[in-house]
Parts: C-alpha cells; sequence; structure tokens
C-alpha cells in the first residue's frame, strides 16, 4: 500500500439544523458531538484537525476539548464554501491536501479518511477525490435518495446522479427485481478531499444546471472541467446524526465501545 500522504482535516460545523437543532453540541457520554468527530478524525493521521464553526457556542465548546477551531462567516451557502474560507484562514498552500469530514459524523471510519486522501494523492490529475461503495440491492440503487456515480477505468469519476446510472437497459428491460451480476453500481459516500488550489477556485465556480436540477454540489467541479478520483469502500458505513433517533442510536454504539 501507498505511504500516507501529508493531509489535514477540516470539520465543517455550523449550528444551524432543521431535524435535530444545535446537533453538533448534542451530548454523548459528556462530550459533544463534533468533539467526538474530531477525536476520530485525528485517528486518520492527519497533521491536523481543524473544526471550522459559524458559531461562538460551538467554538467555545470545542477549544475546551483542545481541538484546534477557527470561526467563519455564518453566510456560506454551503460547506465548500466554508472550507475555502478555513484554507484562506489558514494561510495553507496551494498543493496540500485537505479532506472534509462531515462534523455529524462520530462513527466514520478512519481508514476511509487516509485512503480518501491517499486517492487524490495517487491522481495527479484530480482535483478533489471522494469515496463510493458497491452497490448491490436494487431497491437502493433506483432509490432517487441514494447518489449513485460512474467511475471510468482510471478510477475518475464520469458523472453523480440520484437516477438508476448506468442504466442495464437490456437486463431492466426484463426485470428491476434485481441487479445482474457484474453489474458496475456504486453508492456515492459523501467525504471530499480537496487540493487546496481548487478550494481557492471553487468560490468563483458558476453553479452548473446539473448540479442545481440534481441537487449535488459535486457537479458543479465536473461542469467547470475538473476532475474527480474515487475511492472504492468495502469497509462498514455508519450513517451520520440527523435526528433523534440517530443521536440516541450512536449514544448506543460509543458507550457500548
Amino acid at each position: 500500500m501507498a505511504a500516507l500522504p501529508a493531509f489535514r482535516v477540516i470539520v465543517p460545523a455550523r449550528m444551524h439544523s432543521t431535524r435535530l437543532p444545535r446537533k453538533m453540541l448534542a451530548d454523548i457520554g459528556g462530550k459533544p458531538l463534533v468533539a467526538w468527530v474530531a477525536e476520530r478524525a485525528a485517528q486518520s493521521g492527519a497533521q491536523e484537525v481543524v473544526v471550522a464553526t459559524d458559531h461562538e457556542d460551538i467554538r467555545s465548546a470545542v477549544a475546551a476539548r483542545g481541538v484546534k477551531v477557527i470561526l467563519t462567516s455564518p453566510d456560506h451557502p454551503t460547506g465548500t464554501d466554508r472550507l475555502a474560507e478555513a484554507v484562506a484562514q489558514l494561510a495553507l498552500g496551494d498543493d496540500e491536501i485537505v479532506v472534509n469530514v462531515q462534523g455529524d459524523e462520530p462513527l466514520l471510519d478512519p481508514e476511509l479518511v487516509r485512503q480518501v486522501a491517499r486517492s487524490l494523492a495517487d491522481h495527479p490529475g484530480a482535483s478533489i477525490s471522494t469515496a463510493a461503495h458497491p452497490l448491490h440491492d436494487a431497491a437502493t440503487f433506483f432509490s432517487p435518495n441514494v447518489v449513485k456515480v460512474v467511475i471510468d477505468d482510471a478510477g475518475y469519476a464520469q458523472y453523480f446522479s440520484r437516477a438508476p446510472i448506468p442504466y442495464a437497459r437490456d437486463a431492466f428491460a426484463k426485470s428491476r427485481e434485481a441487479l445482474p451480476a457484474d453489474f458496475p453500481a456504486y453508492r456515492h459516500i459523501g467525504i471530499y478531499a480537496y487540493r487546496v488550489r481548487f478550494l481557492r477556485e471553487y468560490v468563483s465556480l458558476a453553479q452548473t444546471a446539473a448540479e442545481r436540477f440534481e441537487a449535488l454540489e459535486q457537479l458543479r467541479a465536473l461542469g467547470h472541467g475538473y476532475r474527480i478520483a474515487v475511492a472504492l469502500w468495502n469497509g462498514n458505513l455508519e450513517a451520520g446524526v440527523d435526528t433523534q433517533e440517530d443521536l440516541e442510536r450512536v449514544r448506543s454504539v460509543l458507550a457500548s465501545r
């Protein structure tokens, strides 16, 4: 296996959350949710883990745990915009690698973080890397709530969609109850590594029609000619925290550890 490249993790953590108010500060075993995420990310071997937040309450709670944290604008429309401000504040070099770890995923596998960082380092033509998991279930494949990705033979993303892609024309004409054997269906996993140069350029990119209609931010990069490498992940996928039920599940899992 290739050596682990140098990289940093930035955890965007905004206070507003519709389904679970103030979830970044939700208590899990005496520690706020976002602090668990930062600790988990640190286990990846990152040079540094930085929380980028829009709220003083999050800043003070994270700083009290000894985690590096910076305050960013509350007006960013996306987490990527928040990352762009963070790398500017941190004065990072254009060729440095930054992994975006969502602040609501305290069960994230550190190996997935490493794999995404390594994938970007191994694909010099890519500005971004992300991850995907093989799909074997037809119902999941046809669900518009599941984002799929088509990957070329060099390991780069060709397209992301909520639609069932690629489409097995002949097999699905007969039945859509099961996926055909050896069908290259992949579920996108929402973790990204970026070259800092791309983050500096991202803020000036116009939204594309595909991004707007699919509601998939990564299509902006593809639409403007940036390449996205895709790491294939076969490990477990743990859901993040979006609801009170998710929070109780995570509390139970972490208590058992």
